[in-house]
């Protein structure tokens, strides 16, 4: 018998192979990880919730409802204090309808030129799909600030303008098994996972 007939198989709904190998590592064995790709998903899944909650809820149901797979979806915000939450859900599209991380900063440093509050916070949002209707939400949060100018070839993201709150550098600067510790989305990844060993 095929070992991978005893595996239960639940999607990721992400295209982006990287992210899919991070969590593949972090699951147990008898979860078989299968990503967008692998299930026949091409198109681009809608995100006109008002909330990162409200997203990753939608990326959930559209996966379970045409496809039939148990499934987890995450949706990441940056939010900013003094402008009342932006970028918020808007965050990957900030400056224009492409995705563009360097317009992106840019845009968000030219808006805090003048601000000396920089506070500011990550967060994920993970929606969990599972058979018998059950639906879970994992929540990581990280506080940090907005700093002055870019920092750091690491990362992605806005991760060269955010330094996390205890820390004198930018997500772009920390190594990588430093950000995988703290980031908003590991805090929410260990919570599905610690949800998915039981």
């Amino acid at each position: 018998m095929n070992q991978n007939e005893n595996k239960v198989k639940l999607v990721f709904a992400t295209h982006n192979r990287n992210k899919l190998i991070e969590v593949k590592a972090l699951l147990p064995n008898h979860l078989e990880i299968l990503g967008l790709d692998d299930i026949g998903c091409t198109e681009d899944i809608p995100e006109t919730a008002d909330t990162i909650e409200g997203n990753a809820i939608l990326k959930a149901n559209h996966i379970k409802e045409h496809y039939g797979y148990d499934c987890f979806a995450d949706d990441t915000g940056l939010e900013v204090d003094a402008l009342n939450g932006a970028p918020g859900i808007y965050s990957a599209r900030y400056a224009g309808a492409e995705k563009n991380a360097e317009h992106n900063m840019n845009k968000l440093l030219h808006e805090l030129e003048d601000i000396n509050d920089r506070k500011a916070r990550f967060k994920t949002v993970i929606a969990l799909n599972l058979q018998n209707d059950e639906k879970v939400l994992f929540q990581g949060i990280v506080n940090g600030e907005i700093t002055k100018e870019k920092k750091g070839e690491k990362g992605f993201g806005y991760d060269p303008i955010f330094k996390p709150d205890g820390y004198h550098e930018t997500f772009a600067e920390l190594p990588l098994s430093v950000k995988n510790e703290i980031s908003h989305r590991a805090k929410a990844m260990r919570q599905l996972i610690d949800y998915l060993k039981n």
